[in-house]
């Protein structure tokens, strides 16, 4: 049987060195650090050490005015988070394997003072054999060194030579300052087991809506069988059995499992049908009737197929998204991290405000590919709430060059990220959609630059499309957003049949609200996957994280607002009103009503022309940082702007013609 040592409930510290002076000093028999420069301070699992230090008031809030820039020397030390794992009994073929689902982003991994192994991947889980390091009887001293991460790998530069794979954002973006987390950010355990186990699992769920009968597909590879058996049980909401199964390991790991038409209720998304969800126990028994391991997946049935969208040219993508039998406008919003620090996101909290997008009307969340996997919860309550995901592997465009490296070893190293997504992911009914990256681009003449979205010509998008054919053929693979001949929509090319999946406009179309409403009324794209305008966070977020100084002036002379000079629109205003906002109020009610204006406009349009339009999706959700003007239509504390009040009536259908 397993045993499973849930690493999050120890007691963790921090301690902070200069880089690599840690192993000059360093006590093998007693773990005593002479010379840590930091701490050693609490630190908790899952955790990052920004968010440490900031709760023992080494750094300040980096929320707070320009207080980001006083925290980045953080990337310049070396950090260790250490705990004692206690004392186990465990016979002598027993086997103990460390697992940490999120590690951001590079270092090594020591236990009692030995090096056992290094780490350089944010996006794939480590397992780590313990071997003989864990000695029967006695604790055992647990230490994650967490050495300087990479230096650059933000917003601008060259995508090309991106090959060190830490989410980008945290390098700043134009909706965030630099703060690059470093931390454990997902689950980390010990699992000791004595027998057989189930060394992987990957699970998908078919649907014929015609009949309301769906099937059961696993595969996965099984430890030390010892003739053991898998034992599968399927149960609804209401905890009744609707189906078992038995099948031997040796027939499990060499043909997987499939099984008959089971009748079953379907998932639909958001405001088309309940989400009927079911829980499948797999029970791995030895020849003794023993339980050796087993795993849970909370799955749906449902059918997802794509249509071609009324008058859309002949060689286009299908972009009308039929669920269950039934055609749906996809709407919703891009999703980034709530926090910079979303190694210190609770459970409860992407819940809450996914519960908001669902009530807004939203049926769909991009995953956006300068970010990361989130964590299993997100994907529960996408789930639970029918939300549904499309989800990018983590790369993006650079603004120099959009072109992902295409050498061997990244091609290798971005095969196993992808392989480890759909493993850990694809048994989530609301997921419909994988995706290469964001904005992953090539010049028109094939160059490396930038203007024509790339395509499965590429070598890096051409192995992510054979993985997913692979493992997951039931989904849909984009080689990346936006898609198509073309990334923007101009007016200059409507009516030739070029805009597919689209990006943009991200404000007012030539400034001024009449040249908006003329662009929309001739869109002809097929598929609004980015869609954005900026809007002002309201007073009270200006004031409560100016750094008590006030958020006046509003310049780009003032450090405050040019963070996201980007989205900066007073400007804006002196050319409408032919004058300056007399006050901060009358400028930040202009601005939120500018922005719910425009993206009013054209989220109307796109949904009018449905099922000439499959659906529309606004740049960006929520803030994970508090900006002073940004395209969010959720501020940083988690209210909506009067964009997303005005969006949630035309997504439920409320907005008058």
């Amino acid at each position: 049987m397993k045993t499973i040592i849930d690493l999050s409930k120890l007691k963790w510290s921090l301690r902070g060195f200069m880089p690599c002076a840690w192993r000059c000093s360093y006590s093998v028999e007693t773990g005593v650090s002479i010379r840590a420069e930091v701490g050693p301070v609490p630190v908790k699992v899952p955790g990052s050490v920004q968010k440490a230090l900031r709760d023992a008031g080494i750094i300040p809030d980096w929320n707070i005015g320009m207080n980001a820039r006083l925290c980045e020397w953080v990337e310049n030390r070396d950090w260790i988070f250490r705990t004692e794992i206690p004392p186990r009994e465990s016979g002598p073929d027993s086997s103990a394997l460390l697992i940490l689902d999120g590690l951001d982003g590079n270092g090594r991994v020591l236990v009692n003072g030995s090096e056992i192994s290094a780490f350089d991947n944010a996006f794939t889980p480590h397992e780590i054999d313990l071997g003989g390091h864990l000695v029967p009887g006695k604790p055992a001293r647990l230490e994650i060194v967490f050495e300087p991460p990479p230096r650059w790998l933000g917003q601008i530069g060259y995508t090309s030579k991106m090959k060190q794979w830490k989410p980008r954002f945290n390098y700043s973006w134009d909706w965030i300052s630099r703060i690059v987390q470093i931390g454990i950010w997902d689950g980390a355990r010990i699992e000791i087991s004595n027998g057989s186990a189930i060394a992987e699992l990957r699970c998908v769920s078919h649907a014929d809506h015609r009949k309301s009968t769906g099937r059961i597909e696993i595969h996965g590879k099984i430890e030390n069988p010892k003739a053991s058996i898998l034992k599968l049980s399927l149960t609804n909401g209401k905890k009744k059995e609707i189906f078992k199964s038995t099948i031997s390991s040796a027939d499990f790991s060499k043909n997987g499992f499939v099984s008959d038409e089971i009748p079953v209720s379907l998932w639909y998304p958001n405001g088309l049908g309940e989400q009927n969800l079911y829980r499948l126990e797999i029970e791995l028994m030895s020849r003794h009737g023993t339980v050796e391991d087993k795993a849970l997946r909370v799955i749906g049935f449902r059918s997802v197929e794509w249509e071609k969208c009324d008058g859309a040219p002949e060689k286009a993508d299908p972009w009308i998204c039929v669920v269950n039998g039934k055609p749906v406008f996809l709407q919703g919003i891009n999703w980034t991290p709530l926090l910079p620090n979303f190694a210190d996101v609770t459970g409860a909290a992407p819940r809450k405000l996914i519960r908001k997008y669902k009530e807004m009307g939203c049926n769909l969340l991009r995953v956006w590919g300068g970010a990361t996997l989130e964590r299993e919860s997100f994907y529960e309550a996408c789930d639970n709430l029918g939300l549904m995901i499309w989800q990018e592997f983590p790369l993006s465009s650079s603004g120099i060059d959009n072109h992902p490296p295409d050498d061997e070893k990244s091609i290798s190293e971005l095969s196993a990220i992808a392989r480890s997504y759909l493993l850990r992911r694809q048994h989530h009914p609301s997921l419909i959609i994988w995706c290469g990256g964001n904005e992953l681009q090539t010049g028109m003449d094939g160059s490396p630059g930038g203007g024509k979205p790339i395509d499965a010509s590429h070598p890096a998008i051409a192995k992510f499309a054979e993985i997913v054919k692979e493992l997951d053929p039931g989904r849909r693979f984009l080689p990346t957003s936006s898609s198509g001949p073309l990334f923007y929509a101009g007016e200059e090319n409507y009516g030739k049949g070029l805009h597919w999946d689209i990006h943009g406009p991200w404000g007012v179309v030539g400034n001024r609200m009449e040249r908006q409403r003329e662009y929309w009324s001739k869109d002809d794209s097929l598929f609004r996957s980015e869609v954005g305008c900026p809007g002002a966070s309201p007073i009270r977020i200006l004031e409560k994280y100016s750094g008590g100084k006030g958020p006046l002036p509003v310049s780009l002379e003032n450090p405050l607002w040019h963070r996201t000079s980007w989205w900066f629109d007073w400007p804006e205003f002196e050319k409408e009103k032919g004058r300056n906002p007399r006050n901060l109020g009358e400028y930040v009610k202009w601005s939120q009503a500018r922005q719910a204006e425009a993206l009013s406009i054209a989220a109307k349009s796109a949904k009018s022309r449905f099922p000439k339009c499959g659906g529309f999706i606004v740049w960006m959700g929520h803030d994970s940082f508090p900006c002073t003007v940004n395209t969010s239509i959720i501020d940083f504390e988690g209210k909506l702007k009067p964009a997303a009040k005005a969006l949630k009536k035309i997504f439920l259908g409320q907005a008058k013609p």
